[in-house]
């Protein structure tokens, strides 16, 4: 009995504990802060935000590759030199098909191993590194080198199983080795912490003497995951030796009074330019890899170094949910009143680490920004306030969330999803794709998708709602890159004869850190619970006032004019009947009046421009008698900015379906298509392409048929379709567009002649 007794406490202890935890998990229920999601639902948002995924990578490929990134207003690539130079946000364009490469793992968890297929065909014939073009070492890194190495770790996964790609050899792992070698000179420098910009073609030549002092402690502090993975497949260590280099000289360079990073340094000198620290912008992915590294590679002294900056980050950074810059020789002053959308993969990385009830906390904060603001702006102050309203649609916010549900079980996370999904298709959908948000108080969109919305964004979103049964990979077998690329844990294995100057100063560290806490007994409810009006607390919105929007604006309407003048708009009539608005700040009811009035005159300058781009797009119409009637019918289509301007001409022919559908390829049906008018899906690539192969195969015009269900020109902008951003005099064919609404009479036409359907085009008189 006495060996019993303390089995018997324990037991007893166990129970007790479960009891408290069962009475606090009713006593939630019953406040109604947990809700559940059925798997039906579940099911809808998972097939919702694969379109929403498709919809942006069909666009992509449809109307920009092999650009790096497209321009989702303009229906449009871009690529280095295509449009005025951005600065530094151009910095990522390489001339590399950049989103293409960054796509091509989110197509493996898609499970749609035939267009991973393809474009893995796509970037091994069409993308070189040998190009005069200034490039940003971090970006390409993360965005190009892991795109290429996770490309190669799948296609090499899916062949050695015999599930697909047999003909694949390796040609991936070739570009990403040959990228690695130009990344090496900018290691040269007199510390090892590498410069920040590097020439595709001649390393630092001709790379401004400007942009070659200063790095972030971000830029040369995540390299190791990639430039590892690098070293491991090729068995080469020069990769993983530089950036293990950066990483050792970095850790040295922290301050040793409070184990904090600055965010800026001279990469000669190793001297702290800017010495504010936080998890945000500049500094983020540093922390986030020394923690990865140790779990991609295994080699305990990153997890040493991460614990001494996550003890420093949560004695001087985190002040309940909000995370605040300090400096870093002087922690108890904060650097900064705001907080940057960056820091949401904070709390992915502390479920990571093992500490649920802070990555809750904050998490939560940022949610109720989130809902406060549509979308998480790119800074807000300590007050909530919108410090900085553009949204690049993120995917921060979307990992931790992902993170969180993984790690909790909690439903709660996928109402989060949920709610983050509709705020995409409400406020940043577009005919071609999603579009960044200019100003998350007015919705303005700017003409940018960059490339990580498909590589992270929606790969995380789609997660969010999938279950393990619908993937093909196990990705507890797998480690996501800051860019949300997949590298496998097996690479521990994998030995390297590399070396290090720091190992006198490794971290000991404890057995409790090689091991995460049990999170199954807790109810991030009951952590949510105090915060759950923290945001409105602080921040209470005005009671609700209706916005007159440009839009909606009605000169003769007497209730629009009197929100004008509260606003400090004064409208004048000028001779010719048109009207002119002035803006007088003084002359606003209040200052938040007087901002709603900018935001008005600022969308009503917008609303301008599209009307005259409009203007511009000239309509085409494709017309044909409805078989077996004599009803005229006439389908208003989009217009293509390459081919013949038909003018006062009408094109008369038969209409032909190509196969195969979406005109990729070589015609196969050359025989019917010569002399008509031939009918192509979207999709798969560029509009000018299809053009080209209808051409070739004796087709004397071309109709492209949208694949967004329920696109309609009643509802659509006009639509004009591109070219690949160079002069166009090949294309001697007209070519016009037709959203789905039409497209589907079109075909009921075809379909009901039997083939035999004739058609006209032409433009519309005006």
């Amino acid at each position: 009995m006495m060996v019993r007794k303390p089995i018997i406490y324990q037991s007893l202890v166990l129970l007790i504990i479960f009891a408290i935890s069962i009475l606090e998990a009713v006593e939630i229920f019953d406040q109604g802060r947990i809700e559940y999601m059925s798997r039906e639902e579940r099911e809808l948002l998972k097939n919702e935000s694969r379109e929403m995924f498709y919809h942006a990578y069909n666009a992509y490929m449809s109307n920009a590759y092999p650009a790096d990134e497209l321009m989702p207003l303009s229906c449009k690539g871009r690529y280095r030199g295509s449009e005025p130079d951005r600065g530094d946000i151009d910095s990522v364009l390489g001339n590399f098909s950049l989103t293409l490469v960054d796509t091509l793992d989110t197509l493996v968890v898609m499970g749609d191993l035939k267009e991973f297929e393809l474009a893995v065909k796509l970037v091994i014939k069409d993308v070189t590194f040998d190009t005069d073009v200034i490039v940003s070492l971090f970006e390409t890194n993360i965005r190009m080198l892991g795109g290429l190495l996770s490309g190669h770790i799948l296609a090499d996964y899916m062949k050695q199983r015999e599930i697909a790609m047999p003909w694949y050899n390796g040609e991936l792992l070739v570009l990403a080795k040959d990228l690695g070698y130009r990344f090496l000179p900018a290691f040269n420098t007199t510390t090892g912490i590498p410069f920040g910009r590097i020439n595709l073609r001649s390393g630092m030549k001709g790379v401004p003497s400007d942009m070659m002092r200063e790095t972030c402690t971000a830029c040369a502090g995540s390299m190791i995951l990639e430039m590892a993975a690098l070293s491991r497949l090729t068995k080469e260590p020069i990769f993983e030796e530089k950036a293990q280099k950066a990483m050792d000289v970095l850790w040295k360079l922290r301050h040793r009074g409070t184990d904090l990073m600055g965010s800026v340094l001279n990469v000669n000198s190793g001297d702290w330019v800017r010495r504010d620290s936080g998890v945000g912008a500049g500094i983020d992915s540093y922390y986030e890899y020394c923690l990865k590294a140790y779990i991609l590679l295994g080699d305990e002294k990153y997890l040493g170094r991460f614990n001494k900056h996550y003890e420093a980050i949560m004695k001087y950074i985190s002040q309940g949910p909000m995370l605040l810059d300090v400096h870093m020789h002087r922690p108890n002053t904060n650097s900064k009143n705001f907080m940057d959308a960056l820091l949401a993969f904070w709390p992915g990385v502390q479920v990571l680490k093992g500490d649920i009830k802070p990555a809750v906390e904050t998490h939560e904060m940022l949610y109720q920004v989130m809902q406060r603001h549509n979308f998480i702006p790119e800074a807000f102050t300590t007050d909530f306030q919108v410090h900085w309203g553009h949204h690049p649609l993120r995917p921060e916010f979307l990992e931790s969330t992902y993170f969180l549900w993984k790690a909790t079980g909690d439903h709660y996370y996928l109402g989060v999803g949920r709610k983050v999904l509709k705020s995409l298709q409400t406020y940043a959908r577009v005919q071609c794709g999603f579009a960044a948000v200019s100003d998350v108080r007015t919705n303005k969109h700017d003409d940018t998708m960059d490339s990580f919305v498909l590589s992270e964004t929606f790969k995380y979103l789609y997660l969010l709602f999938a279950d393990s049964n619908d993937l093909l990979l196990d990705l507890d077998e797998y480690v996501f890159t800051t860019e949300g690329h997949l590298l496998p844990l097996s690479l521990a294995s994998v030995r390297t004869n590399t070396t290090t100057e720091v190992e006198k100063e490794r971290v000991p560290v404890e057995e409790m850190d090689r091991t995460c806490p049990n999170s199954v007994h807790l109810f991030p409810a009951s952590v949510r619970q105090p915060l759950r009006n923290m945001v409105e607390d602080v921040c209470p919105k005005r009671a609700a006032k209706k916005r007159l929007s440009a839009v909606q604006f009605q000169p003769s309407n007497l209730e629009h004019s009197k929100m004008l003048s509260d606003m400090g708009i004064t409208i004048l009539t000028l001779g010719d009947g048109s009207v002119q608005l002035l803006h007088t700040f003084s002359n606003a009811k209040t200052p938040q009046d007087a901002e709603e009035g900018l935001l008005f005159m600022q969308e009503m300058v917008e609303l301008s421009k599209t009307q005259a781009q409009q203007l511009e797009t000239v309509p085409m119409l494709v017309t044909y008698v409805k078989p077996g009637t004599q009803q005229k019918v006439s389908l208003m289509a989009g217009p293509a900015h390459f081919g013949p301007d038909l003018k006062n001409q009408v094109l008369s022919a038969k209409v032909v379906l190509a196969n195969p559908s979406l005109g990729c390829e070589d015609i196969g049906n050359a025989e019917d298509v010569k002399g008509a008018i031939v009918v192509v899906d979207r999709g798969n690539c560029m509009f000018i392409d299809k053009a080209r192969k209808i051409q070739k195969a004796g087709g004397i015009a071309g109709i492209v048929l949208d694949n967004v269900l329920g696109s309609s020109i009643r509802n659509s902008p006009l639509f004009a379709m591109s070219g690949d951003g160079k002069p166009v005099e090949d294309v001697t064919i007209p070519f016009v567009f037709l959203y789905s609404v039409e497209a589907s009479q079109l075909l009921e036409a075809i379909v009901s002649s039997h083939g035999s359907l004739t058609i006209k085009i032409g433009k519309v008189n005006r």
